[in-house]
């Protein structure tokens, strides 16, 4: 056991703090991570605050962070993929059984018995585990990811769910050169949308509420951008589309979009509006459409998003901030002022 410094919240309504933690020595399956950066995802004020009482009660402390970048510091004897001194990440999950069809189907993010980075059972010293918002993490080889050296590791840091939860339904519903495909909303998932979506070759349109994002939607990759508001503007994409990728996780009306779709295409969530969304029967009859969703992806795509992120240089775009700004970042969160992730600087937990 050794301790390590960390950021955590004592309740649902206190802001996070400096504590120590315990972490475990490596096993001889286990690798050592420094934590250099770690994301600040959407999900982790939800959990800090306990949001998500009736799905996923928050036990405290809660230390949150599963975007964690940093650099290997011990390995166990039975580690080969990785050796001290390399730049490594760690996502959401850091463990699974490892026997259920979808572990065995490289899809460990559908295992019924995960562990979590952090508000989790921790198998190992009992109590839930904790996340990235502390100076180390140890986690099993398996759940250990590679980057690629060219990859500037604060806008890394947020690949590890943001990036993945994009990447991976694009990649799922073989989206690719030719294809015409909408990105809804521009935040934090939105944003990294539009970047795979034209990394793909594919004719990329970026829908959005606000005016003031059209220059940047441009600047990320977009081809078009499309003000959801204005209907003579969406009427004109009506039955075009072969993807739609929603990123939006505010109230909306998802049946603006789904008449754009042409026929036998896909329109997928990855946002998650809090209240149910009624759906019109008639706008996937229609075309024989679909509507579906998606979650991040299991470790084996995980590794292959960071290499495409390395072929075509895309990491988030982020604004870098010390750990000691993190109850600030949150308030600002909630506001999306934003753009398009924080990234905590790990450093500034050791001043």
């Amino acid at each position: 056991m050794s301790k390590a410094k960390a950021y955590s919240a004592a309740s649902a309504t206190s802001p996070l703090a400096f504590t120590t933690i315990e972490r475990r020595d490596p096993t001889d399956t286990d690798v050592q991570i420094e934590i250099l950066f770690c994301g600040v995802c959407h999900s982790d004020l939800h959990q800090v605050r306990n949001e998500w009482s009736g799905v996923m009660p928050t036990v405290y402390p809660c230390i949150p962070g599963h975007e964690i970048l940093g650099r290997v510091t011990k390995v166990g004897s039975a580690v080969t993929k990785f050796k001290a001194g390399d730049i490594a990440a760690v996502g959401c999950m850091v463990d699974s059984d490892g026997t259920c069809p979808a572990c065995k189907a490289g899809e460990e993010q559908f295992c019924p018995n995960p562990t979590l980075t952090y508000n989790f059972p921790d198998k190992h010293l009992g109590g839930v585990t904790y996340g990235g918002y502390s100076e180390s993490v140890v986690v099993d080889e398996r759940f250990v990811l590679r980057v690629p050296d060219n990859l500037d590791p604060a806008g890394a840091a947020p690949l590890l769910c943001a990036g993945i939860t994009t990447y991976s339904p694009l990649h799922h519903w073989g989206v690719t050169k030719g294809q015409k495909v909408g990105i809804v909303g521009l935040g934090g998932l939105g944003h990294m949308g539009v970047k795979f979506a034209h990394a793909l070759g594919a004719h990329t349109v970026v829908f959005t509420t606000s005016p003031g994002k059209v220059e940047d939607a441009r600047r990320l990759g977009a081809d078009e951008v499309v003000i959801s508001k204005d209907a003579n503007e969406m009427a004109k994409h009506a039955f075009s589309f072969d993807f739609i990728l929603d990123a939006v996780s505010a109230d909306h009306d998802i049946n603006a979009y789904l008449p754009l779709l042409g026929r036998d295409s896909h329109m997928v969530l990855v946002g998650a509006p809090e209240k149910p969304t009624p759906i019109s029967s008639f706008n996937l009859i229609l075309g024989r459409k679909s509507l579906s969703g998606s979650m991040i992806g299991g470790i084996k795509e995980t590794q292959e998003m960071l290499d495409f992120c390395g072929q075509h240089n895309i990491t988030s775009d982020v604004e870098v901030i010390p750990i000691q700004k993190i109850n600030e970042a949150y308030e600002r969160l909630i506001k999306s002022d934003v753009k398009y992730r924080f990234s905590i600087d790990m450093a500034s937990l050791k001043s």
